[in-house]
């Protein structure tokens, strides 16, 4: 039920994948996204950094925020792309937000790059200058993953290992383990 675009941000995803895990072994992952209560097409790429840090998080075991909404594309590299829609996006959300209670902890992700795009209204921006919705501006996955899960992503060393207990060092780990199964089986 995917576009050619959001498919295109599918690839995306396994290739940063790949890049960021599978140097030293074979990716051996299979992953699977299913929007519930979607009944129409999905396409565009606004929603690929949201998947990648949903296997980020399944990789890792770490859950994310679930307070939290998130926008945008991601490239390769992990760098987060704009995308359109950023404030009706934001405004959508805050409303949820709004009519379920304000709490301090709700808030929105969304790129760097859509910042200066930004027109909310005065009461979403009193809202955030109040510190009752949060508005997080990331240019990387590494930063949202630490936004959401509240652990650090983890930056690779000159040997490409990750710091100990770092998302990334336990998605990296989990994808040892599925490797090694896979040669078990072939």
């Amino acid at each position: 039920m995917s576009g050619a675009s959001h498919s295109k941000g599918v690839m995306i995803l396994s290739g940063y994948l790949g890049e960021q895990f599978a140097q030293e072994i074979p990716l051996s992952l299979t992953a699977s996204i299913c929007f519930e209560q979607l009944y129409g097409g999905v396409d565009g790429d606004s929603a690929s950094s949201t998947e990648l840090y949903a296997i980020l998080s399944s990789l890792s075991d770490i859950a994310i925020n679930q307070s939290i909404a998130v926008t945008g594309s991601v490239n390769q590299k992990g760098e987060i792309q704009p995308i359109g829609g950023v404030n009706e996006k934001i405004e959508g959300f805050y409303q949820i937000c709004k009519m379920r209670g304000l709490n301090g902890e709700n808030g929105v992700i969304i790129p760097i790059q859509n910042v200066r795009s930004l027109h909310l209204s005065d009461e979403i921006i009193d809202v955030v200058k109040k510190g009752k919705f949060h508005i997080y501006a990331v240019s990387t996955i590494d930063e949202g993953i630490e936004i959401l899960t509240g652990v650090p992503a983890g930056k690779k060393d000159k040997n490409g290992n990750f710091p100990f207990g770092t998302i990334n060092y336990l998605a990296k780990e989990k994808l040892k383990k599925y490797s090694k199964l896979s040669q078990k089986k072939s």
